[in-house]
């Protein structure tokens, strides 16, 4: 459903009986913020924002400077369809961040995502996204609280009476669909409690906003269930962990550019640049989109996530790995994100380093054929194979080196994320751990 003008809007509001307005924003780190206004403020909002108190968001602004303003993007409008009551209905806009000047406020993810389409868009190109978030499904205990026990024991593909969670995955769908969201496929993942569900391609901003109402929804809908929805990277140390792979192709005028059927593998010399861009700053770029600490437990070998940086056409191990699909499907996929992630910045920034890549004609390595996890160390040095980051703090000395990642995000969100990151790592790193008295308490 999607909504071009005020008038549009104010009359299916009406039509719908809609009662109050949801104004959704995210801070820097990717959580998404939420304020409610009745109907009557409706208009107001869509003429002149809404102010809101900007110094007590994450990443935005002093307490001198507060006062900011939240604008609806009329695209986003849609109904919320579990919260219907006596044909009483609650909407929802996403919006985008001003200052008091009128002025985008900088800091801001979404604004930071659509100027770098808008550099897309200068250079001719049309880029689209197919995200394929995946998530946990726990039980909750008597008081409502998340646990980590499971909701069931199955596996890939599995069916019911495997699969307890697809009554509630089933319910996350419909909701989307009835959002306006185009599904690909939803399964039941690797692990035990783990779900996937994938979106039909769109553009970058349509993508982002995409994956910030469908992590709000799958929770919702979770928990009518009586069950916790969770986008942590990894729960568990024997189970795979949750990725958020990013499917990427790019276009001019009707055209996917990345296509060439004269190629070996059938894709082409931009393709190439644009996949050693991304291999430039995959390291710097895991700050961003392998935001947290436990989200690298989930790059280690064996669990296939990544853990080096690496392209092919056939190993999936890979960080980017080119699916089979030719000819108006050729795509690259980035698989190295999980689902903790800022949709926005990570999109922003693999956009750029990709675009950046094909400005400066990055050559990729040769592509690597054999299983990363079969191939050692000292053989990776040999070949001249990265590493991707093994933690938290060793991704944000690679990001605070990295000068395109400050210019995509702007000083002040540079700043701002790298500022939250390092307190969240040093605050990590003087905690005492379970496995620290387990392993030391007795013999030392």
């Amino acid at each position: 459903m999607l909504m071009q003008t005020k008038r549009e809007i104010l009359e299916k509001a009406r039509e719908l009986n809609v009662k109050f307005i949801r104004l959704q924003f995210t801070d820097i780190l990717g959580t998404l913020k939420n304020v409610a206004i009745p109907v009557e403020q409706l208009e107001v909002a869509l003429e002149e924002g809404i102010m809101f108190d900007g110094s007590s968001i994450e990443g935005f602004t002093r307490v001198e400077e507060s006062d900011m303003y939240l604008r609806p993007d009329p695209k986003t409008f849609v109904i919320f369809p579990w919260r219907t009551q006596n044909g009483e209905t609650v909407a929802r806009f996403i919006c985008d961040v001003y200052t008091t000047d009128g002025r985008p406020f900088p800091g801001c993810p979404r604004y930071i995502l659509k100027k770098v389409v808008e550099e897309a868009d200068d250079s001719g190109f049309q880029l689209f996204i197919g995200p394929e978030p995946e998530f946990f499904l726990f039980e909750t205990d008597e008081k409502g609280r998340p646990t980590i026990n499971t909701n069931d024991q199955g596996s890939y593909f599995d069916l019911s009476p495997m699969d307890k969670g697809e009554d509630a995955r089933r319910d996350i769908v419909l909701t989307l669909q009835k959002m306006g969201f185009s599904i690909e496929t939803s399964h039941h993942e690797v692990a035990p409690g783990q779900h996937e569900i994938d979106f039909r391609f769109a553009d970058p901003l349509q993508a982002a906003d995409n994956l910030v109402t469908f992590r709000f929804v799958t929770k919702s809908i979770a928990k009518r269930h009586g069950l916790h929805a969770s986008f942590i990277p990894k729960p568990f140390i024997n189970e795979n962990g949750s990725g958020l792979h990013f499917h990427q192709s790019m276009f001019r005028d009707g055209v996917n550019v990345f296509y060439d059927p004269d190629d070996p593998i059938k894709i082409s010399q931009i393709a190439r640049y644009y996949i050693g861009g991304l291999m430039q700053r995959a390291a710097a770029m895991t700050a961003i989109g392998n935001p947290t600490v436990n989200s690298y437990k989930r790059l280690v070998p064996g669990y296939e996530a990544p853990v080096d940086i690496t392209w092919s056409a056939k190993n999936r191990t890979a960080l980017i790995r080119i699916p089979a699909v030719k000819g108006i499907s050729t795509r690259i996929e980035y698989r190295c994100p999980d689902p903790a992630a800022n949709p926005y910045l990570i999109i922003a920034v693999m956009i750029k380093a990709g675009l950046q890549g094909i400005k400066d004609q990055v050559q990729p390595p040769p592509q690597t054929t054999e299983s990363s996890y079969a191939t050692s160390i000292l053989e990776k040095q040999y070949k001249g194979i990265q590493l991707l980051p093994g933690s938290l703090k060793e991704a944000l000395e690679c990001f605070s080196k990295d000068e395109l990642m400050k210019e995509t995000l702007g000083e002040h969100a540079y700043q701002s994320y790298l500022k939250a990151k390092l307190i969240e790592w040093n605050v990590f790193n003087t905690q005492i751990h379970p496995w620290e008295i387990e392993q030391y308490l007795s013999t030392l």
